[in-house]
């Protein structure tokens, strides 16, 4: 009796081993004759032949604000300029417009620069208010003022970190890995102190300056889509055909009421 129930296991065992051979003999064939995933499509290169410019002047249409005064008597270190950056309007002009290529560049890829953008800390201000960067590109942060900062980046879709600063320190090496406009900057030391970082995956962008100035260089001939974004006010796009070696025109006027 105990050898028939052995025998009738050990058949049972070998039963198993078998139906388990066959399986994977079948499925190793089917991942072999299936088609492999097919390689993504080689980026666009481009022909510095052929490339255009962008630029243009970007106004404010109406009675801007006055800016708004800044208390910075909590920290007797805190000597700058103090009133409000959010909205700076000269002339008609607004500044720190952040412009860039939206949409057209399709599946080129680009280079990450080596070279850091800066981004400093004096006068208890952030200099610049608004900053440009490709996804990848070290941001490097400096304090040249005589008290502590703590750097706070709010984002949304990269990752939050909050890190002390004192006077003298080595500068901080950042980086920010996917795209992300009108990304927020606060120091937690100085409430006052704002700025914004915009995160992109092209090189053509641009802020404007005091005048509301810009350029973009390097366009390969191309449909685009443009977009202008200010911190308080809606964002404004156009749609720009840039031919080759064309120095292209493009002015936008954010209009009064619209700030938030």
């Amino acid at each position: 009796m105990k050898n028939s129930r052995l025998a009738f296991l050990l058949l049972l065992a070998l039963a198993g081993l078998l139906l388990l051979a066959a399986c994977n003999k079948k499925e190793n064939t089917e991942q072999s004759t299936s088609p492999s995933a097919a390689p993504a499509p080689a980026a666009t290169p481009i022909d510095p032949a052929t490339v255009g410019s962008l630029s243009g002047t970007v106004k404010y249409d109406g009675t801007a604000p006055k800016p708004a005064k800044i208390d910075m008597s909590q920290d007797p270190a805190c000597k700058g300029a103090n009133e409000n950056e959010a909205l700076i309007v000269d002339k008609g002009d607004l500044a720190n417009v952040f412009v860039y290529v939206k949409d057209g560049v399709g599946n080129r890829t680009f280079d990450v620069p080596k070279d850091p953008v800066v981004l400093d800390q004096q006068g208890c201000r952030y200099h610049p208010h608004v900053l440009g960067v490709m996804a990848g590109q070290t941001v490097q942060i400096k304090n040249d003022d005589p008290t502590t900062h703590n750097i706070h980046p709010t984002p949304k879709d990269n990752r939050e970190w909050n890190e002390s600063q004192p006077p003298q320190a080595a500068p901080l090496e950042k980086n920010f890995a996917r795209e992300e406009i009108m990304l927020p900057v606060k120091c937690n030391q100085h409430p006052w102190m704002k700025m914004y970082i915009n995160v992109v995956k092209s090189p053509f962008y641009a802020v404007t300056d005091k005048d509301g100035k810009y350029e973009i260089k390097g366009l390969p001939p191309g449909d685009y889509t443009i977009a202008f974004v200010h911190e308080k006010l809606p964002e404004q796009d156009q749609k720009v055909t840039i031919a080759p070696k064309e120095a292209k025109t493009v002015d936008q006027t954010f209009k009064a009421g619209g700030a938030s």
